[in-house]
């Protein structure tokens, strides 16, 4: 299934953070809550549609570029740099309700990937970031972490910036 030409395949809303920490697992009878945690960087919200599945095999590298080397991050000499730049951290976060669209009083989702596509899809943009960052000269040099939430849970996230400087992209 595909979406009417022009429409976005991936929603990705870009926050600078001075700290957050997203729980990842819920907890139970036999375990404390999981968190992760980054300080001073950038949230990557991200939604994929039901035709996202060409977006990643053809443009991830292009959404890698574009969403890491940004200068939307703060330095401490006011200037605007690229996460990469700070040194930052990176919080990927699954985010369906992105692709959601009102209809009424409610939201519909009818355009996003199906969940198990989502997930595998999630899992590869996760680590094709992980090992670009990894390769990165750039990144080595200042030490940028990407750290990420699970695909498919309710997360509590705990956040703080210093203003809402907040970017959605579309792809």
């Amino acid at each position: 299934v595909t979406e009417k030409a022009g429409s976005p395949q991936a929603r990705s809303v870009l926050q600078q953070c001075l700290y957050a920490m997203l729980q990842v697992k819920r907890a139970d009878d036999q375990s404390e809550p999981e968190w992760v945690e980054i300080d001073r960087g950038m949230m990557v919200y991200i939604c994929f549609s039901n035709a996202s599945i060409a977006l990643f095999i053809n443009h991830t590298a292009i959404l890698y570029y574009t969403l890491l080397n940004l200068k939307l991050c703060e330095a401490d000499s006011g200037k605007y740099v690229s996460v990469l730049d700070l040194p930052g951290s990176v919080l990927i976060v699954p985010q369906a309700t992105l692709g959601g669209k009102a209809k009424g009083k409610v939201m519909q989702y009818h355009h996003n990937i199906g969940k198990e596509e989502g997930l595998q899809l999630y899992s590869n943009f996760v680590s094709f970031f992980e090992k670009e960052l990894a390769l990165s000269s750039k990144s080595s040099e200042t030490a940028t972490i990407i750290k990420h939430g699970t695909y498919g849970n309710r997360q509590v996230l705990k956040l703080d910036t210093n203003g809402p400087y907040t970017h959605l992209m579309e792809f």
